[in-house]
């Protein structure tokens, strides 16, 4: 793998849509570079530090969110002149997003008082009041035709359908929530999914019309759902909860097909596989060497008291990184995290889909040093990848089966069905921290605190032949 320089950043880093771009906020700026050559090829400006970049979803317009100042500032990627400002002025800004459309931006305001969407094209605004958070319960239908948004009035929660050509309301209905936490469209467009605070386990799937289609509940008074995501294909809908179990619902009864639980022991399925980094020393022992009739230690007066090397001599020097297969039964390090402290780190906090819908990658924040597998196919475990330290940020490839993660460390972490693999990354002082893949599947953006650099993935083919498939 190829790896390019480092470049200084101050927070947002991201592909733009078409996997052209890079758009990096550097402190006031607002810095656009080539994905492949990572020039520079537009610098811009903004008013204050920046606190939320966003690419428009046909890459041709960028959007920095400066918060303090309750700003918006859009630039034009093709078109340097072109520039728009928005200002809520005293209604302050919590979060700033894009329209499917890439004309609109949708603004909300402090104190969730309203969102206000904004034309870039006749300049015109329409508000929605009330909304029940900053940056959650807002979902497109994949054709960006229309949006639901969740509302809060008088205690009790809703959703508002709005149609995006004139952003019309196209209707409302009340969701028997206590406390609405967030919805999303199915990637097929045909129903809503709208699920309840961490402190209720509640999913509640809804039809555009309003008419509640199910509601699925695994248990009760019990700290309950913490993640939620759509297979890609629309056919199951993956739950997540702080009981460490993800709960899989098909389309058709809305009932459970499987339940992944994460045992502290893991016994099989017989095909599973478990991969455990280990640190090598690649120290090599000179005392061997016998150059010109004298051994190496005489030559350099390095002898120690039992004719070799100290024993902190030999475990200096560099190391290496690699998988180790284990063997059945593995026990997993589990903490229990404390019970007089809010936002327990238990459960699930990372689920996420292959782009096939085959399998869904899960991390279990009891045990955040552990990745598991899972294929949704043969309902079983796949493969778990156990780490020295916890996971900070797992990924599926956007457009084949493969996964890249990091754990804050100078190494990356690939696996794909046929192996995994771990990559030094050979930049000086540098520990990945967060990464992104690029639209396309082609690299990797990588983030330490102050600086990012990008890396070209191998092909998929490659990729397997080097790990002997």
């Amino acid at each position: 793998m190829e790896f390019s320089d480092t470049y200084k950043h101050s927070g947002p880093c991201y592909f733009s849509p078409d996997a052209r771009f890079i758009a990096v906020a550097v402190d006031y700026r607002l810095v656009i570079r080539d994905v492949a050559s990572l020039k520079v090829v537009q610098l811009y400006s903004c008013l204050d530090k920046i606190s939320h970049v966003e690419w428009a979803p046909d890459s041709e317009y960028v959007l920095c969110a400066l918060y303090k100042k309750s700003i918006v500032q859009a630039w034009s990627v093709t078109q340097p002149e072109w520039t728009c400002k928005i200002d809520e002025g005293a209604a302050g800004m919590t979060h700033a997003r894009w329209s499917p459309d890439s004309r609109h931006i949708l603004t909300t305001s402090e104190f969730l008082l309203r969102v206000t969407v904004w034309s870039l094209v006749s300049k015109a605004c329409v508000h929605l009041q009330w909304p029940k958070h900053a940056s959650r319960a807002v979902s497109f239908t994949q054709d960006g035709k229309f949006v639901a948004i969740g509302t809060r009035k008088d205690c009790k929660d809703y959703v508002n359908l709005l149609s995006c050509n004139g952003w019309e309301a196209m209707g409302v209905f009340e969701t028997d929530t206590t406390d609405f936490w967030d919805l999303e469209w199915s990637p097929k467009d045909s129903t809503i999914a709208v699920w309840d605070s961490p402190l209720e386990y509640k999913v509640l799937i809804y039809s555009p019309d309003g008419r509640c289609l199910f509601k699925y509940s695994a248990y009760e008074n019990a700290l309950g759902i913490k993640t939620v995501a759509w297979s890609p294909c629309g056919q199951f809908l993956g739950v997540g909860s702080y009981d460490q179990a993800v709960r899989a619902l098909n389309h058709l009864t809305w009932k459970p097909v499987a339940e992944f639980t994460h045992p502290t022991v893991v016994k099989g399925p017989y095909n599973a596989v478990v991969f455990k980094e280990i640190e090598e020393s690649l120290h090599m022992d000179i005392s061997k060497l016998n150059i010109n009739g004298k051994s190496s230690h005489d030559r350099i007066g390095l002898k120690g008291d039992h004719g070799g090397y100290r024993e902190d001599d030999r475990h200096e020097g560099p190391t290496r990184i690699r998988y180790d297969v284990l063997e059945f039964p593995v026990t997993m390090s589990s903490v229990k995290p404390p019970l007089d402290k809010p936002n327990p780190k238990q459960g699930i906090g990372i689920l996420s889909w292959s782009p096939d819908s085959r399998f869904i990658l899960t991390r279990n924040d009891n045990m955040a040093n552990a990745l598991w597998i899972w294929d949704v196919a043969r309902l079983e475990l796949s493969a778990v990848l156990l780490h020295k330290d916890p996971i900070r940020t797992a990924a599926w490839d956007p457009v084949h089966t493969r996964i890249a993660l990091c754990t804050g460390t100078s190494s990356l972490f690939l696996w794909t069905p046929a192996g995994a693999c771990c990559v030094n990354i050979p930049l000086p002082q540098f520990v990945a921290s967060d990464l992104k893949w690029n639209p396309d599947g082609s690299s990797l953006l990588l983030k330490d605190k102050e600086a990012f650099c990008v890396t070209f993935v191998p092909s998929i083919s490659d990729f397997e032949e080097a790990n002997g498939q």
